[in-house]
């Protein structure tokens, strides 16, 4: 046991070294006492700071391959005693337990070590802080007389306050959601980690959601403001996540916006989809809905197709490429007012063009999974559902219903239509017209005006395009005006009560139709 002093305590275990050695000689010169465990208490030997070792303090070594340190009363007792309960005083000092007055801690690198997919269920495991959660809750919870600290961010303002000789109330309760925040996310992490189960990714097996669920989001900026200005907003990543728009770098432009982002990844979410369809694809996308949609042998034609398809959207709209953008690419973009340019990488050549815009953005996104799960905020609570990440857009797949069989490039634009109807925002229906997005109705409440609004944009264009709905047709309007547009084949999923007839209309403009057996809502 160490002897009586008046020096305060502050426990100091860290993973997270950053600034430590800087904020342990600060709490020195203030005249406290500094007990370690481990790593860290090496860390701070080796820079000249005098440190007692908690096996010390409670007079029992570590045990278990260093798996049990703080766990001890003493130690506990020192964190949860209240300063102002005499019997917690009085019993405080008959058992020798001195108050512990400030506590530095963060976790193990959980996040870090199932990141590998290499890593093993013994790696995740043996990264499972323990100790650490338990103390950093003990402190938290007894905040009003103990400082808690678990970002090294925090170092230089709470070691000001103790310079001046006191740390607020309203700074210790802060640190403390602060840490409580710190170990909720890490448990959700853990909690994911082991509800993962691959055996359901790809198949028709249902996601089974559990009975309690948390979501742990970092901070990574925060744009001045939300969709409106009068809204406050922040852009938060999963911890361990290095890719996606969340994390993008961006290259070049100023700063993101609220809608920047959550258009971006509209953007990037269609160029992804169709990053395996035979060639370059390009994507514009105006208030998340995609508005132009072509893919191609070469870039720029994909690029001049994307934008045909709706000029006059395509003005401040945001870009992205499924491949690596090129110079040649990036000059046909000139003359064209766009907010964002997203592409997984970049020319030199086209790096110097896109910079001499100065206000476009320009991201560069690393590869990333699909997220696991969908995620909404309503009133009350969330819905929670799994991504519509189904892969089921190939002509093969789908089932022919009408009497014409749709030619060969008819059946290409069709699995084209398919897959890009399921980024529209419903009622949602798509043109194609050779593996480029003419015309687009989306968010109607009624099918037939989203199919008028998809052949207005069209214009000429509808003649001889292939059209897709994300749900069935429930009257045969919706048919009769895409074929006097010219439209010459559909899909959709089937199902309504009136399938029969639209498809006997089907039949008697001679049109080709398939069902796909499966709906596309998206809203």
């Amino acid at each position: 046991m160490v002897p009586e002093t008046a020096k305060k305590i502050a426990l100091l275990s860290a993973y997270d070294r950053r600034g430590l050695v800087d904020f342990a000689n600060l709490l020195v010169e203030c005249d406290y006492e500094i007990v370690s465990t481990g790593g860290t208490a090496a860390d701070l030997r080796s820079s000249g700071i005098d440190v007692v070792e908690v096996s010390d303090v409670t007079g029992a070594p570590e045990i278990l391959g260093g798996r049990v340190k703080t766990l001890h009363p003493i130690i506990h007792g020192g964190l949860l005693g209240l300063r102002d309960d005499d019997e917690h005083v009085g019993e405080m000092a008959r058992l020798g337990i001195r108050n512990i007055d400030v506590v530095v801690n963060n976790l193990y690198p959980f996040v870090e070590t199932v990141r590998n997919r290499d890593a093993s269920l013994h790696d995740a495991l043996e990264n499972i802080d323990i100790g650490g959660p338990a103390m950093t809750r003990a402190a938290a919870k007894n905040h009003p007389h103990v400082v808690i600290i678990v970002d090294p961010d925090d170092y230089e303002r709470v070691g000001g306050m103790i310079r001046g000789g006191e740390v607020t109330q309203s700074e210790r309760r802060r640190l403390a959601a602060k840490a409580f925040q710190h170990v909720a996310t890490y448990d959700t992490a853990v909690a994911g980690y082991l509800r993962e189960d691959e055996s359901t990714s790809g198949d028709d097996a249902a996601l089974e959601l559990p009975e309690e669920i948390t979501f742990g989001y970092s901070l990574v900026a925060r744009p001045r403001y939300g969709e409106n200005p009068h809204q406050s907003a922040g852009i938060y990543s999963f911890p361990g996540e290095n890719g996606g728009v969340v994390n993008a770098e961006q290259l070049h432009g100023i700063d993101m916006s609220y809608l920047n982002y959550l258009d971006a990844d509209a953007a990037w979410s269609v160029a992804r989809a169709f990053s395996g369809f035979e060639g370059h694809a390009a994507v514009v996308v105006k208030h998340a809905n995609p508005c132009g949609l072509a893919v191609r042998d070469h870039q720029t034609e994909a690029w001049e197709a994307a934008r045909a398809g709706d000029p006059v959207s395509a003005f401040g709209g945001i870009v992205a490429f499924s491949e690596r953008l090129n110079a040649a690419t990036a000059e046909r973009m000139k003359g064209l007012l766009l907010d964002v340019v997203i592409a997984p990488g970049y020319d030199d050549g086209a790096l110097d063009i896109l910079r001499t815009r100065r206000r476009t953005r320009v991201l560069r996104v690393a590869p990333h999974d699909p997220p696991r799960l969908d995620v909404r905020s309503v009133s009350g609570g969330a819905l929670v559902q799994e991504p519509d990440n189904l892969a089921d857009d190939d002509f093969e797949n789908f089932s022919l219903v009408s009497e014409r069989q749709p030619t060969e490039s008819e059946q290409a634009d069709l699995s084209f239509a398919w897959r890009a109807c399921r980024f529209v925002k419903s009622n949602a229906i798509v043109l194609v017209k050779d593996r480029a997005l003419v015309g687009m109705g989306a968010g109607q409440p009624n099918r037939v005006t989203s199919v008028q609004l998809s052949t207005q944009v069209a214009g000429d264009a509808a003649r001889g395009s292939v059209m897709a709905s994300d749900a069935f047709f429930p009257f045969q309007d919706g048919i009769e005006a895409a074929a006097q547009a010219g439209v010459k084949a559909v899909v959709q999923p089937g199902g309504s009560v009136n399938d029969e007839v639209v498809i006997n209309t089907a039949n008697e403009l001679g049109l080709a139709m398939v069902f796909t057996g499966r709906r596309h809502f998206y809203h």
